[in-house]
């Protein structure tokens, strides 16, 4: 899952993108509103959930937010604040915004509220996925086949998880790049190859699930 923190507050910006990829999350930074609200409006789809503050500079967080819905731009959206008074909740909701959480917060809560955001997309998408003999179990990062258990790292995770959420669609090495790494990396041309192999040597796939077509991508036959 790919997440956008918009937060000005470099510190804390920092210590959240670690602990988010300590959990398997891709996470890209922004430091602004106007920053945040071109890149939802040109790559929403690159991304499924934001993690906004409301107080921003050059455009707010709930400005920013309007305006994506004003788009029709579905995203799921998190607002973080300092601002607890009702009025400014109202607010925050009423711009858009899917959850509100305070600030101090917990970061246990911050992941259970993200947790709860991704499981109602605009499709239902389930915490436990399976392909043949591929079992995945996104909430406790845990994969197997046949029964046992094989160790992925957080990356490894990310890729089969992308595949398994779109069974029989060829994905390209962009879609890949786009959906599973920050976007600020910066492709060296065969790291999508490198960890495909690992993943299929790890799963005792040998193209049997995991198919390339030469000059396309890749495909998860389900």
């Amino acid at each position: 899952m790919k997440i956008l923190l918009v937060e000005d507050n470099k510190k804390l910006s920092e210590a959240l993108k670690t602990g988010l990829e300590r959990e398997a999350y891709a996470v890209d930074c922004a430091y602004d509103g106007e920053t945040a609200e071109k890149r939802i409006a040109n790559h929403d789809k690159d991304y499924d959930l934001v993690i906004l503050d409301v107080m921003l500079p050059a455009k707010n967080g709930t400005e920013v937010c309007a305006a994506w819905r004003e788009k029709n731009i579905t995203i799921p959206v998190l607002m973080l604040t300092a601002k607890d008074t009702l009025a400014d909740k109202v607010l925050g909701l009423d711009s858009g915004a899917d959850d509100y959480l305070i600030k101090p917060f917990a970061f246990e809560e911050l992941l259970a509220r993200l947790r709860a955001l991704l499981r109602r997309p605009k499709e239902a998408a389930p915490a436990i996925l399976s392909s043949g003999e591929i079992v995945l179990d996104c909430a406790a990062k845990k994969a197997t086949v046949g029964g046992r258990e094989i160790p992925l790292t957080l990356r490894e995770f990310s890729i089969l998880e992308f595949f398994m959420r779109h069974p029989n669609q060829v994905l390209t090495r962009e879609q890949i790049l786009a959906h599973v790494w920050e976007f600020s990396f910066i492709s060296l041309s065969n790291v999508v190859d490198v960890h495909i192999k690992n993943l299929r040597k790890k799963l005792g796939d040998n193209g049997k699930h995991l198919q390339t077509l030469r000059g396309t991508g890749y495909k998860l036959k389900a």
